[in-house]
């Protein structure tokens, strides 16, 4: 309570416009935009490392693509060899990427084999079909027709595609990492149900509208995979087809184009 006399009206302005100073630098901000693509907030899945790198903060987990011969990953246990792919430091380094850690219950997907060079990680060109020098595609060589063909096969047993790896997508094809919901999918393009990779050579973003679009991809996905357990084509000429061309697959499957 104020009392006459103990500095007057200009004190008492003063203390005011003091505490309103702190308690505005103490409160958070509000009503700001959340970037999603904040470093700080990258979460990522179990079985990958958090690694504060200087151009942000990255998953890492063998088999992931990396920057050739950059020193930073050691500090996190990996090395990025000739072959762009993380190792753990003192394994060697192969044309297949080393076998991620599998959920309890999950069929081991074993390592992703790339169905073409991945020579770009920038600059992508986005289209209807993915750009085969960023996304050729890739297999998981654990992910068998025996496997793929159990009747207790679930895809989401094998799902593994942390959001830092569709922020990274999206910036390889010049977009800003965020969240575009049903306009937009980084979808697999080998997908799952053919014994397709989580590698991000394997996935691309993919509308959700217009003529070829992720929704009519999934009509030819499940009719693959009925070929494919059914004997009628084998699963490396799916595979190796989708991540072609998945429209031309599709006009020669179902016999007309997509829509």
């Amino acid at each position: 309570m104020w009392h006459h006399g103990e500095g007057g009206p200009l004190r008492r302005h003063l203390v005011l416009a003091s505490l309103a100073l702190a308690a505005a630098v103490a409160a958070p901000a509000q009503g700001g935009p959340l970037r999603a693509d904040a470093p700080a907030r990258t979460a990522c899945s179990p079985g990958f490392v958090t690694a504060e790198l200087s151009w942000g903060t990255r998953c890492l987990r063998a088999g992931e693509y990396c920057k050739i011969g950059n020193p930073e990953y050691r500090a996190h246990g990996f090395v990025c060899p000739a072959s762009g792919l993380l190792v753990r430091a003192g394994a060697g380094a192969g044309s297949r990427t080393a076998a991620p850690t599998s959920p309890a219950g999950a069929p081991a997907t074993g390592a992703a084999v790339l169905l073409g060079p991945r020579t770009r990680q920038s600059r992508c060109t986005r289209g209807r079909l993915p750009d085969r020098r960023c996304s050729p595609g890739a297999y998981a060589s654990g992910l068998t027709t025996a496997v793929i063909c159990s009747p207790s096969f679930r895809t989401g047993a094998v799902r593994d595609v942390p959001q830092s790896e569709k922020f990274q997508v999206e910036r390889e094809y010049g977009m800003q990492a965020g969240f575009y919901g049903r306009s937009l999918e980084i979808d697999h393009i080998v997908p799952l149900e053919l014994g397709g990779s989580n590698a991000v050579a394997n996935l691309f973003p993919e509308p959700g509208a217009g003529t070829a679009n992720y929704h009519v991809k999934d009509e030819l996905e499940n009719r693959l995979h009925d070929l494919v357990c059914s004997g009628g084509m084998t699963l490396r000429v799916a595979q190796r087809e989708i991540a072609a061309n998945w429209m031309t697959l599709y006009r020669r499957v179902f016999g007309v184009a997509p829509v």
